[in-house]
């Protein structure tokens, strides 16, 4: 296995909700874009489902389709994101989706995670066959 580490941006957020409760808890799904840099140069796009309790912390899943360059390979694949918002900080963790490498990345496996506060990390521990 490989690791690759950087930093991500948030590009776009849209977030609505489709199930509001009592007190203020609610399920939301949410679009996003991000910006990966480091080992991994690649944009991603992320639909995440959150449920959020009454305090505003939220549990989180989702898919993730990222195209861009890693390990000198180009092409995309497809993450599975399953985390929590506590605090002001974001934390996932992140396993490849079996079959999902396209191009240059046919093949990948892997797992990972990150963290997202004020900056955002993320490692990827990957195998490209």
């Amino acid at each position: 296995m490989t690791t690759a580490t950087g930093e991500f941006k948030v590009s776009s957020w849209d977030e609505q909700p489709y199930e509001e409760r009592d007190g203020g808890a609610k399920l939301t799904r949410a679009e996003v874009a991000l910006a990966f840099t480091g080992d991994l140069d690649a944009d991603g796009a992320v639909q995440w489902l959150m449920a959020y309790g009454l305090d505003g912390s939220a549990a989180f899943v989702g898919l993730q389709l990222l195209k861009g360059t890693l390990g000198g390979r180009s092409g995309s694949f497809v993450l599975q994101d399953v985390g929590t918002f506590e605090g002001g900080v974001a934390r996932g963790t992140w396993t490849v989706v079996p079959g999902s490498g396209t191009d240059g990345l046919a093949g990948i496996a892997g797992r990972g995670g990150f963290e997202a506060g004020h900056e955002a990390s993320y490692t990827l521990d990957y195998d490209l066959g």
